[in-house]
């Protein structure tokens, strides 16, 4: 049995979202995976989880932050129009490729992420999130 029900990534390279889908498969970290190449469909997707089935938002989110479209500071900025009955009970992370120290330190001062994790993901992170994030 998996950790996690759901965990939802949002990165536009879709190469990196099949690594991290295998990755969390293989260490049973979550029943369902679903990946977004767009913040955009990924807010669609969440905000149809928040009005029909909010037993089915994501217990977790991976956000990258350089993305064409919506970026992942701009995708946050939205996320915060979300009841707090469900973004309390979701685990939002950055997982970014994106080595600028202004960027890193902004998204651990927002209040809505967790952590801010470098690419690319792995079991040592799955394990961090696990023994501080996650409360079985």
């Amino acid at each position: 049995m998996s950790i996690l029900k759901k965990v939802v990534l949002i990165d536009d390279d879709q190469v990196n979202n099949f690594v991290c889908e295998s990755i969390i498969k293989n260490e049973n970290f979550a029943d369902e995976v679903v990946s977004f190449e767009w913040a955009e469909d990924a807010l669609n997707h969440l905000r149809k989880m928040a009005d029909g089935s909010p037993d089915n938002f994501p217990d977790l989110i991976f956000l990258d932050i350089n993305m064409p479209g919506m970026d992942g500071w701009q995708f946050i900025d939205e996320y915060k129009s979300f009841p707090e009955s469900l973004t309390n009970k979701c685990c939002l992370f950055m997982l970014s490729s994106a080595v600028d120290r202004k960027d890193i330190i902004t998204a651990k001062n927002l209040l809505e992420v967790k952590e801010f994790f470098s690419k690319p993901l792995s079991s040592e992170i799955l394990n961090i999130i696990k023994e501080e994030y996650i409360k079985e």
